[in-house]
């Protein structure tokens, strides 16, 4: 008997607005095999998947990660701006 597919969210959210793909992906898929599937430049215009972007339910993985069942693979947008000195900049004009 065969393994059922894994059943892999793939989001991606951009200013204004946000992409939800559900993709099916065979068990020992990994995060890049997910991308693949849902084919996120064809859909989002001018995306580029940086491969230090990404998570799984917001924990950060490499394109590399196995997925289970159930998994959220999330496309992130690099930090324009460390936090930390956002912080002391905000701190400082306060």
């Amino acid at each position: 008997m065969a393994a059922a597919p894994l059943r892999i969210e793939v989001v991606c959210a951009q200013p204004g607005r946000a992409w939800r793909l559900p993709v099916e992906v065979p068990p020992g898929a990994t995060v890049a095999d997910a991308l693949a599937a849902a084919d996120l430049p064809a859909k989002v215009p001018g995306l580029v998947v940086d491969p230090e972007c990404l998570a799984v339910f917001g924990r950060t993985v490499t394109p590399a990660e196995a997925l289970r069942d159930g998994d959220r693979v999330e496309v992130l947008r690099p930090l324009l701006i460390d936090p930390m000195q956002a912080r002391r900049r905000r701190a400082r004009d306060a």
